[in-house]
């Protein structure tokens, strides 16, 4: 496993991931970690959110588990920052995976989230009822953990 890791992560340093910044750390390659822009035309756009990969035994027969480290108000993501299971499965393939593709997917979650599979019940149902209402929720939870401000780092 951790020769398919310390591969994907080479690779990964050369790709140019749109929105999405890997952060390298020699120390422990299985400690996988990177940044996300928050896309525009989003309420998370502005922000940046770091992730944590988290790469079990049974990999990569079954997808790694993704951690938000920035808190996120998003119907995929459980309030201790959790990304849904099912979202990393639907197209999981063990022969061909990546973890930029992975970075990716997370990615375009916060573009199009899939309400229907929530882990936070609070912004699954807002999503579905008062998308204003959600939206604004999002950016406040954005605005006050994930922009940088002045003073120093979102997070």
């Amino acid at each position: 496993v951790l020769h398919l890791v310390l591969r994907q992560l080479a690779s990964l340093q050369q790709e140019k991931l749109d929105g999405v910044h890997f952060i390298a750390n020699n120390e422990d390659p299985m400690d996988v970690q990177a940044v996300i822009e928050g896309p525009t035309q989003t309420p998370y756009e502005g922000g940046c959110y770091r992730l944590k990969i988290c790469i079990g035994a049974e990999f990569p027969a079954l997808p790694p588990r993704a951690v938000f480290m920035t808190r996120i108000f998003h119907p995929n993501v459980s309030p201790t920052g959790e990304v849904c299971v099912n979202t990393l499965k639907r197209d999981w393939d063990p022969q061909n995976w990546s973890i930029g593709h992975i970075l990716q997917v997370i990615r375009c979650l916060l573009i199009v989230p899939f309400p229907e599979s929530s882990l936070n019940e609070e912004a699954g149902r807002l999503f579905m009822e008062s998308y204003e209402e959600y939206y604004r929720h999002a950016a406040m939870i954005n605005k006050v953990h994930a922009v940088a401000s002045s003073e120093g780092d979102a997070g």
